[in-house]
């Protein structure tokens, strides 16, 4: 069963919304270090980049697939092909932090980072707005 708040849309909203605004904080510095040529601050700076988006967005995730997600779809089916939708967004956002990682094992701490900082950020944005608008949209 899934927490109380993860089915209220003004708590749920405010959950994306402070994981989203530390996330491109983060992307943020990451890009000043690296036009600045700070190698070994860039490389921290990705680090705990990687470790924001698995301990905040990714493991939020995880409880809603495990409750959340399947709480909404026996209360209404017809959810099924949203659910999928946003289950698919959470698998894309755990293979860019898994390409991050692989980077930042080979040290290679580039634009390509920040490529996939980027990306996150816009799968996120989007998967937060579907999830909010419909699949929790009048769920107070």
């Amino acid at each position: 069963m899934s927490g109380p708040s993860l089915k209220k849309q003004d708590a749920h909203s405010s959950i994306h919304e402070a994981a989203l605004n530390e996330a491109k904080e983060l992307r943020n510095l990451f890009y000043k270090c690296l036009k600045d040529g700070e190698t070994e601050r860039s490389f921290q700076v990705a680090e705990i980049t990687v470790e924001h988006w698995e301990s905040r967005t990714l493991n939020h995730a995880e409880a809603e697939e495990e409750g959340l997600y399947k709480e909404m779809v026996e209360e209404n089916p017809d959810f099924q092909p949203l659910v999928i939708q946003l289950t698919r967004d959470h698998d894309l956002m755990r293979r860019m932090v898994g390409q991050m990682k692989e980077l930042l094992l080979i040290n290679e701490i580039d634009e390509r980072m920040l490529s996939l900082m980027d990306s996150l950020y816009i799968v996120d944005s989007i998967h937060n707005s579907d999830e909010l608008n419909k699949l929790l949209a009048n769920k107070e």
